[in-house]
């Protein structure tokens, strides 16, 4: 009587095994943000599909994504204040907390065990236990002079050496945080670095850190092996004696390119790409393109640049050769082009259609659309390669 008994419990067993998920792995997954219904797609990138769909984000109009070391988790800043931990094997959220009132992006430490999040309100930067989401520092910003407010925080990155770097765009400084010693983390300021510092980058191997200037043409750089040397300004007056266009949407450093000796961004107010030595600094040419652009990707092989623009011309992809500069390529994906991914091997680009609904997948040596998934409303596509590089 105990052996069919036992071997009925062994095959339910095994039944409710099958009726799983089936084992994968987790260097291929990825995340779309849908922006206006506060949803996340989980995508996989081998099949170019998608397997799930995870609700309850808030508001995701300028979210941004971070990935754990072991690309299990993926963290979701929101822009109500939302940080938003969500399994992408369980496919669903893992823990959620609203810290503030309006967030613009974070970060992940090195050791993948503290999420930094910068805040517009109330003006700072807030730091969490990665693993659980509760609260580890709550650093505020620069008072504004009249005392209304706090300074609003942008560009928020993570550096080497367990510390993460952020800018002042309302007081005109950069923050520097160090928690290499516990918790509770030194901070060194830079202060007067510029006028309104909008986003900033890392260079790959995390030793400058570059913030962009709304409010001067210009950059300020500084050097993480050599703190101590302050603020350099690079490529000052890029737009001298030009008039400025009306800038409707801020272009986004991160998604600028480091291509061999080459670094190319996008200008604020100009329909160009700068292009920069990436030993001097000084600029070496300047790119027109269709529109203002703003994210300016490489290929993972640095062979070619992909740009976007801002209303009017978001319609439109531009493709650009890194040893001649020259525009090889248009293409018109569909309206309101507004996130480009490519994926660890570039292999293939993703891209976001906004107002088509819908996300392509390109191969980007033949420039060929290989697949259309719809999507309500995308905006933001992040794979979890990201998971590995410093600064993103």
């Amino acid at each position: 009587m105990k052996r069919p008994s036992l071997l009925l419990a062994v095959a339910s067993l095994l039944l409710g095994a099958c009726a799983q998920q089936p084992l994968r792995g987790t260097g291929d997954l990825g995340v779309v943000v849908e922006r206006a219904t506060g949803a996340l797609q989980i995508i996989e990138t081998s099949g170019q599909s998608r397997l799930a769909r995870v609700e309850g984000l808030g508001d995701l109009s300028h979210a941004s994504v971070v990935f754990s070391r072991d690309e299990r988790f993926a963290y979701v800043f929101g822009r109500d204040g939302g940080l938003t931990k969500v399994d992408l094997l369980r496919q669903r959220i893992d823990r959620r907390v609203v810290q503030g009132g309006n967030s613009i992006g974070g970060a992940i430490s090195q050791d993948g065990k503290l999420i930094a999040v910068g805040n517009y309100e109330p003006g700072g930067v807030k730091v969490f236990d990665a693993e659980t989401l509760e609260l580890v520092a709550d650093i505020p910003a620069t008072p504004l002079a009249d005392g209304s407010r706090n300074s609003r925080v942008v560009g928020v990155l993570d550096a080497p050496g367990r510390r993460f770097i952020y800018s002042l765009f309302d007081t005109h400084e950069t923050w520097l945080l160090d928690f290499s010693q516990g918790n509770t983390p030194a901070i060194t300021r830079f202060k007067d670095i510029g006028k309104q510092p909008y986003d900033a980058l890392l260079t790959p191997d995390g030793r400058y850190y570059i913030a962009g200037l709304f409010g001067e043409d210009g950059m300020a750089k500084i050097d993480l092996w050599h703190t101590a040397r302050g603020v350099e300004r690079i490529i000052d007056g890029y737009g001298r004696g030009e008039e400025k266009l009306p800038v409707y949407k801020m272009p986004h450093l991160e998604g600028w390119t480091v291509a061999g000796n080459q670094t190319f961004v996008p200008a604020v107010g100009q329909h160009r790409v700068l292009v920069m030595d990436s030993q001097s600094w000084k600029q070496t040419d300047a790119i027109d393109v269709a529109g203002q652009p703003i994210f300016v990707m490489a290929r993972p092989d640095a062979r070619q640049i992909w740009v976007n623009f801002a209303h009017p011309d978001n319609g439109k992809v531009q493709v650009i050769d890194t040893e001649t500069h020259e525009i090889i390529a248009q293409l018109e994906p569909g309206p309101a082009v507004l996130h480009m991914e490519f994926t660890a091997r570039g292999d293939q680009l993703w891209l976001s259609v906004r107002d088509g609904n819908e996300v392509q997948v390109w191969d980007p040596y033949s420039l060929k659309l290989l697949k259309r998934l719809p999507a309500d409303s995308p905006s933001g596509i992040f794979f979890s390669s990201r998971a590995h590089e410093t600064g993103l």
